[in-house]
C-alpha cells in the first residue's frame, strides 16, 4: 500500500512538471464603435465599424520548454469582422498567423508557417497605424508599405534574432510554391530594431514579386492585399524617442510598385485604368502622444505621401495626399478603454490617363474606407475596444 502511494505521488510530481512546462495561451482584440465619412463612394455615410483603430483578431499561442534554453513554440491567429461575425474578404481559418517553430534564448527563434515580416515588426510599431497606437484611419494610403499589417506572408521561414542589449534584428524568405519558376510569386524581408531608454529606431526592407498572380499558393497572394503588382519593393527608417509624459515619432518608407495589376482601399477599386503602370510613393509621417494620466492619452499624426506614376505614353504624373489624424483614448482598465478619433485627407495630382488620353484624377483614400470620389474626405469614429 505505502509502494503504490510513493508510486502515485512521484507519477504526480512528474505530471505536474511537464504540465508546467507548457503553455498555451488564448489572446484576442475586440473593436467595435460608430464610423462616420463624409465622403464614401460619392455620398456620406453612417456605419457600425469594425476595427477602425485597431484589428479584431483571435489567437493561441504556446511554447513547450525542451530544456537547454530551447522551446517549441507555436502561433494559431485569425482576422475577422467584428460586425458580422465573419472573416474578412472571404479569407477563412487563421488568415493572420498560423507557424511552428524552435526559439532559443540564446541564438533566437525560427518559426515556419504564415507570419508577418520583418519590416512590418520593427518599423510597425513606430507608425500611427502600427502596434504601437494602433490607429488603423491613420494607415498610409492603400497601405502601400503594410505597417498597417494589412497582409502576411504565407509559405515563409523567418529568423528572429535574441535580443542583445537593445539589438534586435530578423528576416524572412516567403516560398512561391509554384513549380513553373522559383522566383515567381516569392518574397522576402530584412528588418532591424534598437531599443535603448527612451529611445528606438528601426529599418526594414520587404520584396514581393509577381503578387497576387498565383493565387492562394502566392507566397503575400490575400483577399486582403491592397495592391497587386509585377514587382513590390519597400524599405523605410523610423525613431522613436520618449520625454516625459510625452512621446514623438518619425517614419519614412519607399514603396516601388511596378507593373501594378490591382490597386485598392476598403475593398474598393477607386482608380481605374492604372493596369501595367509603375507607382513610386514615398511617405513621410510625424507623430506623438501625450500620456495626460495612466488612462487617459491623446494621438495624432500627419503624413504626406509623395508619388509619382510612370509608363504611361501621354507623361509622368505626382499623386500626392496628405493626411491629418488626431484621437484620444480612455482606459477603463488595462484591457478595457474608449476612443474618438478624426481623420482628414486631401489628395491631389493625376493618376494616369484614360483610353482617351484624360487625366485620371486623384482622390482620398482613407486607409481602410470607401475612397471618397473627390479629392477630400473626413472621417469620425467612436468606440470600445478589450483585449484579452
Amino acid at each position: 500500500m505505502k509502494k503504490t502511494l510513493i508510486l502515485t505521488g512521484v507519477l504526480a510530481v512528474f505530471a505536474t512538471s511537464a504540465y508546467a512546462q507548457s503553455t498555451v495561451t488564448l489572446y484576442g482584440s475586440l473593436d467595435a464603435g460608430l464610423v462616420y465619412s463624409n465622403n464614401s463612394g460619392g455620398g456620406s455615410l453612417w456605419a457600425q465599424g469594425s476595427g477602425a483603430m485597431s484589428d479584431n483578431y483571435f489567437g493561441l499561442r504556446g511554447a513547450e520548454d525542451l530544456g537547454g534554453g530551447l522551446k517549441a513554440v507555436f502561433r494559431l491567429e485569425s482576422g475577422f469582422d467584428l460586425s458580422s461575425g465573419g472573416y474578412k474578404n472571404g479569407e477563412s481559418g487563421f488568415n493572420r498567423q498560423s507557424y511552428v517553430g524552435i526559439e532559443s534564448s540564446r541564438y533566437g527563434t525560427l518559426t515556419l508557417g504564415r507570419q508577418y515580416d520583418p519590416m512590418t515588426d520593427y518599423l510597425g510599431p513606430i507608425s500611427a497605424s502600427g502596434s504601437g497606437y494602433g490607429a488603423n484611419l491613420a494607415g498610409h494610403p492603400f497601405d502601400n508599405d503594410n505597417l498597417d499589417q494589412t497582409y502576411s506572408i504565407k509559405n515563409s521561414i523567418k529568423y528572429t534574432s535574441a535580443n542583445y542589449q537593445g539589438l534586435q534584428f530578423g528576416g524572412l524568405y516567403g516560398f512561391s510554391n509554384d513549380a513553373n519558376g522559383f522566383a515567381n510569386g516569392r518574397s522576402w524581408s530584412v528588418g532591424a530594431t534598437y531599443g535603448n531608454g527612451p529611445l528606438k529606431v528601426a529599418a526594414g526592407y520587404s520584396q514581393v514579386n509577381n503578387s497576387g498572380s498565383l493565387g492562394a499558393s502566392d507566397s503575400a497572394a490575400s483577399a486582403d492585399v491592397n495592391i497587386s503588382a509585377q514587382e513590390q519593393r519597400t524599405y523605410g527608417v523610423g525613431v522613436k524617442y520618449a520625454f516625459g509624459p510625452a512621446e514623438m515619432g518619425f517614419v519614412w518608407t519607399h514603396s516601388q510598385i511596378d507593373g501594378l495589376q490591382g490597386l485598392s482601399s476598403g475593398g474598393s477599386a477607386p482608380l481605374p485604368g492604372m493596369t501595367g503602370m509603375n507607382l513610386h510613393l514615398d511617405n513621410y509621417e510625424i507623430n506623438g502622444a501625450y500620456h495626460f494620466s495612466p488612462a487617459l492619452s491623446m494621438v495624432g499624426s500627419y503624413t504626406y505621401t509623395d508619388g509619382t506614376v510612370t509608363g504611361s505614353a501621354s507623361g509622368n504624373n505626382s499623386p500626392k495626399w496628405h493626411t491629418f489624424m488626431l484621437g484620444t483614448d480612455y482606459a477603463f482598465s488595462k484591457r478595457t478603454d474608449v476612443y474618438a478619433a478624426a481623420v482628414y485627407q486631401h489628395a491631389s495630382g493625376s493618376l494616369g490617363y484614360s483610353a482617351d488620353g484624360t487625366a485620371i484624377a486623384n482622390v482620398a483614400a482613407i486607409n481602410t474606407l470607401t475612397p471618397s470620389s473627390t479629392n477630400n474626405q473626413v472621417a469620425a469614429t467612436i468606440g470600445l475596444r478589450h483585449r484579452f
